[in-house]
C-alpha cells in the first residue's frame, strides 16, 4: 500500500506540477503558522522528558538481557548514530547559517552579534533536534529489547489501543516521510556536490552530472545495506566520522583557536541558560513570527519529519546500552560535536569577513558558501575534495540507513530483513530521486526540491500528535 501511495502521489505531481507545488507551498505555511508553537512547545517537553527518564531509576534498565554487552563499541555507535542523524547538513550550513545569524540577528542581546548568532544555531541543532529522535530511540527500543515487539512504528502503542487499520495507517505514514525526506536529503546533496564542482573548475555542469551522482550515491548505499549493519553501514559512518574529524582539526589548526574556544564557550554556556527562553520564544527571546516560520519552526518540523526513520535506526543500533546511556549519548554527544563544528567555522567565517571590511552575501548561497570560505585556507582543492567526498559519503549513509529501516518496516518488522526488501527500496528511492530531479530541470520556474522539503513539514504534522499520544502512552505503561 505504501508503494503504491507512492506511486499515485508521484504521478499528480509530474502532471499537475505547478498545482501540486502551490498546494505544498500553502499547506506547508499553515503547518508552520498554525502549529508552529506546539513545535516549539513539543520540542522542549521531549529534551526535558528524555532528561527526566535518563536521570531517573528507570534510566538503568537495559535494552537487552542484564548482563548484556552492547552490540557496538562506542565509538561505532556514535558513528552511526551523527552520520545518520546530521550528516550532510552539517556541511551544507557550516558557515551559511552563522553567518546569516550574525547579518540578522534573531532577537536583541547583551552579547556580541557573534555569539547570539553561534548561540541560536546551537538551538536549531542541538539538543531538540535529537530529543526528537531520542523519543522515538526509546520507545522502539524498549519496544524492540525488552518487550520483544516487531521493529514498526505501530509497536509503540499497545496492542488494547490500535487496530490492525490504524496500525497500518501509522506505519505507512512513516514509509512516506522516510522516503520523501530520502529524496530530499539526496536531491540537495547533489545539488550542493554540482554546486561545489561548478565552484571548484568554473564550470557549468548539467543535470547529466547530478543524475551520476544519485545513481552513484544509491549504488554505494546500495551495497552498504546489503551487507548490513557491521560490513557496510557501520564502515561507512566511521570513515565519515573519521574524515569529518580530520578537516575540522585542520580548519581549527589553521585558524584562531583561542577566538574558537572562547566562542564556543560562550555560546554553549549562553545556550544552555537561555534554552527555555528560547524553546518557548518568550519575551526578549521572541524573534517574531516571520522568523521563526523561515527557520525554527521549519527546522523542527524537518527534524520530526526524519524522527520515526532516525529514532528506529539508533534503537536498532542500541542493544545492549542502559536507557541512561543511550539518552544522554543521544542528546549530549552529537549536540557538543555540532557545537564544536560551527564554533570553528562560523567564528573563522566572522573574522574573514573582518578582514573583508564588509560584507556582499558572499557567504549567502548555501550550496557553495563552504567552497568560497575554503578559498581563504592553504590547499583549498584538497579541503574542496575532501568536502565533495564526504558529502557523497554522508549521504550514503543517510540512504543506506533509511532503506535499512524501509525494508523493517516492509519485511513484518524484522530487525534483520532480508535482502529483496533492501533491493526493492534502494531501487524505489533511486528511481524517485531521478523523476525529482528530471522534473526540477524540466520546470526550472518551480523549486521542485524545495517542495519535496516542504511537503515533509506537512507529513511531520500527523506524527507530532503522535509523539504526544506516544509519549504518554508510553509514560502510563513504564509506570505500571
Amino acid at each position: 500500500m505504501s508503494t503504491g501511495t507512492l506511486l499515485l502521489f508521484s504521478v499528480l505531481v509530474f502532471f499537475f506540477t505547478e498545482a501540486s507545488y502551490r498546494s505544498i507551498e500553502e499547506l506547508s505555511l499553515w503547518v508552520r503558522t498554525y502549529f508552529g508553537y506546539f513545535y516549539l512547545y513539543l520540542g522542549l517537553g521531549c529534551v526535558l522528558l528524555l532528561l527526566g527518564i535518563a536521570f531517573s531509576p528507570w534510566g538503568k534498565l537495559k535494552l537487552g538481557g542484564p548482563e548484556e554487552k552492547p552490540e557496538h563499541s562506542s565509538w561505532a555507535w556514535a558513528s552511526m548514530l551523527y552520520s545518520t542523524g546530521m550528516g550532510a547538513g552539517i556541511l551544507l550550513r557550516a558557515v551559511q547559517e552563522p553567518v546569516f545569524m550574525q547579518q540578522n540577528p534573531p532577537f536583541p542581546s547583551n552579547s556580541s552579534n557573534e555569539i547570539l548568532a553561534l548561540e541560536f544555531t546551537f538551538y536549531q541543532w542541538g539538543f531538540t533536534a535529537w530529543a526528537f529522535y531520542g523519543l522515538f530511540a526509546l520507545v522502539i527500543g524498549h519496544a524492540l529489547f525488552v518487550k520483544h515487539k516487531k521493529v514498526l512504528v505501530s509497536s509503540s502503542i499497545p496492542e488494547k489501543f490500535k487496530g490492525k487499520k490504524r496500525a497500518n495507517t501509522i506505519d505507512i505514514l512513516a514509509i512516506i516521510t522516510t522516503v520523501f525526506g530520502l529524496i530530499a536529503a539526496v536531491g540537495l546533496g547533489t545539488a550542493q556536490i554540482t554546486g561545489g564542482l561548478n565552484h571548484v573548475f568554473q564550470v557549468d555542469l548539467g543535470v547529466s552530472v547530478t543524475l551520476l551522482l544519485a545513481i552513484l550515491i544509491s549504488v554505494i548505499a546500495f551495497i552498504s545495506v546489503w551487507l548490513g549493519v557491521d560490513k557496510g553501514i557501520k564502515q561507512i559512518s566511521k570513515f565519515n566520522i573519521l574524515v569529518t574529524l580530520v578537516l575540522l582539526g585542520f580548519v581549527f589548526i589553521t585558524s584562531n583557536m583561542g577566538e574558537i574556544l572562547l566562542s564556543f564557550g560562550k555560546a554553549s554556556l549562553h545556550y544552555i541558560i537561555d534554552f527555555i527562553p528560547m524553546s518557548l520564544a518568550i519575551g526578549s527571546y521572541n524573534p517574531g513570527i516571520d522568523f521563526l516560520t523561515d527557520w525554527t519552526f521549519y527546522y523542527w518540523a524537518f527534524w520530526l519529519a526524519w524522527a520515526p526513520f532516525t529514532g528506529i535506526f539508533i534503537a536498532r543500533i542500541s542493544r545492549g546500552r542502559t536507557l541512561r546511556q543511550m539518552l544522554l549519548g543521544v542528546l549530549i554527544l552529537p549536540s557538543l560535536g555540532t557545537f564544536f563544528w560551527f564554533s570553528v567555522f562560523g567564528t573563522s567565517a566572522f573574522e574573514v569577513i573582518e578582514s573583508w571590511g564588509s560584507y556582499n552575501n558572499e557567504f549567502g548561497n548555501v550550496f557553495s558558501s563552504i567552497f568560497v570560505f575554503f578559498e581563504h585556507y592553504p590547499i583549498p582543492s584538497v579541503l574542496n575534495s575532501i568536502t565533495i567526498l564526504l558529502l557523497v559519503s554522508f549521504l550514503v549513509t543517510s540512504v543506506d540507513s533509511a532503506v535499512f529501516v524501509l525494508s523493517m518496516f516492509t519485511d513484518n518488522g524484522n530487525p534483520k530483513p532480508q535482502k529483496k526488501h533492501r533491493l526493492v527500496w534502494s531501487i524505489l528511492i533511486l528511481l524517485a530521486t531521478l523523476a525529482i530531479i528530471l522534473l526540477g530541470n524540466a520546470k526550472p520556474e518551480i523549486n521542485v526540491l524545495e517542495a519535496v522539503q516542504k511537503l515533509l513539514i506537512i507529513t511531520s504534522l500527523p506524527f507530532a500528535f503522535f509523539m504526544v499520544a506516544m509519549g504518554a502512552i508510553f509514560l502510563w505503561n513504564f509506570k505500571k
